[in-house]
């Protein structure tokens, strides 16, 4: 028998592991009906990871689309702030990694930095302090993660009580009024203006996104929803960070 010296034969095992994982590779993405490039870090993905990459994407454009409806909508908001206009608020909302906490918002966060929108004594940019806490709920829903992978686990409750969240601040936006009896900031159609339900369809995919999610979710852990019988004009936000 031919003699074959340790770092040979380690190359050898190496060389064939590399072919093995490539031969993978194609014959995974032979089989795959997803429309989407397959890669080789999905290999550690499950379906409902894929499910859930998908969802926040989702949620995340529709707030990135909101947030510039509600500038569009409150200019003023904007004018607040000087020297700053809608792309740089985005780009502080969206490509800010880790806690979305802000010195203008008093370090405020989440459902906290929500509820400075509907405080008479916030002198600041209330769009911002709304899509501000808004998006950092919904991450915290998500773990506070931009990508999923088999060993992440998603909690169906923070999923289900977002969603109750959004019901809640989709009331308050309509009728919580300012000392001089205006909405804090306007979204649908205000009497005698056009109808315009653009805002409502929003909110209703992101509730529907994340009610899903939870449903997917509490089916994975074989875990119940805890249901809450509330009334969205009585009730206070919902815990998501726990």
């Amino acid at each position: 028998m031919k003699f074959i010296p340790p770092i040979q034969r380690c190359l050898q095992i190496r060389c064939l592991t590399i072919i093995v994982i490539i031969i993978l590779v194609f014959v995974l993405q032979a089989c795959s009906s997803r429309p989407r490039p397959f890669r080789i870090k999905n290999i550690a993905k499950a379906d409902i990871d894929l499910v859930a990459d998908a969802h926040l994407q989702e949620v995340t454009g529709l707030l990135m689309e909101l947030t510039r409806k509600l500038y569009k909508r409150n200019p003023r908001e904007l004018r607040k702030i000087q020297e700053q206009n809608v792309d740089q608020r985005m780009v502080m909302l969206f490509k800010k990694k880790g806690s979305l906490e802000f010195e203008e918002l008093n370090y405020k966060k989440s459902i906290d930095a929500m509820l400075l929108c509907f405080d008479k004594s916030f002198r600041g940019d209330r769009v911002f302090a709304l899509m501000a806490g808004f998006t950092a709920m919904i991450r915290q829903s998500y773990n506070n993660k931009e990508e999923f992978f088999i060993l992440d686990r998603l909690h169906q409750q923070k999923l289900y009580n977002s969603a109750r969240n959004i019901e809640i601040l989709v009331w308050r936006l309509s009728n919580k009024k300012d000392s001089k009896g205006d909405p804090f900031l306007l979204t649908n159609n205000q009497p005698g203006e056009t109808q315009n339900l653009s805002f409502e369809r929003l909110f209703g995919k992101m509730i529907a996104l994340q009610d899903m999610m939870a449903r997917i979710t509490a089916d994975r852990n074989n875990r119940a929803i805890n249901r809450v019988v509330h009334s969205v004009a009585s009730a206070t936000f919902l815990p998501v960070a726990f």
